[in-house]
């Protein structure tokens, strides 16, 4: 790092904030609008769990608890209600025209087992838009690009000491049971 030409240290920082924007890029698309049909059926689950609602503010609560990352399409909710209707584990009852879904005493242990790990909980969704980890990763390339920006060599070298060692920890945390 020490003895790059101003040209190559401008292309290494031009590549660098590529690699951060596909980074981002990348952890956008993870976190998407899409998830599974597991996951329709947890996140009514614990809606149901705090009250009875109606479709589509069963899908509004969704997309405010993941943050606007996650609207599902009634096409998903509405049959995962009547699935879990025919299963004897909601109730349907008409108020003011409009179809109000309930759990029934016999939903309740599933429900709260649902609760647990319902989309929005853990490491999901947070309030950037991005997974925890994904903007912790963010924020630290960001720490990092401002290094190689403005560190001297030394610090430069200090900052890529870190960086290893944080990799190697992340890697380590993978390895544990």
């Amino acid at each position: 790092m020490g003895t790059d030409s101003n040209f190559d240290r401008h292309q290494a920082a031009e590549a660098m904030r590529t690699a951060f924007d596909q980074l981002r890029g990348t952890f956008d698309r993870q976190v998407g609008q899409r998830m599974g049909r597991g996951d329709v059926r947890a996140a009514v689950l614990t809606l149901l769990l705090e009250e009875p609602m109606h479709g589509y503010e069963i899908i509004r609560q969704i997309e405010q608890r993941t943050h606007g990352r996650w609207k599902p399409s009634p096409g998903s909710v509405y049959p995962t209600l009547q699935m879990l209707a025919d299963e004897g584990l909601v109730q349907v009852e008409t108020e003011q025209d409009r179809k109000v879904y309930s759990l029934t005493p016999e939903a309740t242990e599933e429900a709260e087992a649902s609760a647990a790990s319902a989309p929005w909980e853990g490491n999901a969704f947070d309030a950037s838009g991005f997974g925890v980890v994904p903007k912790a990763a963010i924020d630290l390339a960001q720490a990092a690009t401002q290094v190689y920006r403005s560190g001297t060599t030394s610090q430069q070298e200090q900052a890529a000491e870190v960086l290893g060692e944080a990799r190697r920890k992340i890697y380590s945390i993978l390895a544990q049971d």
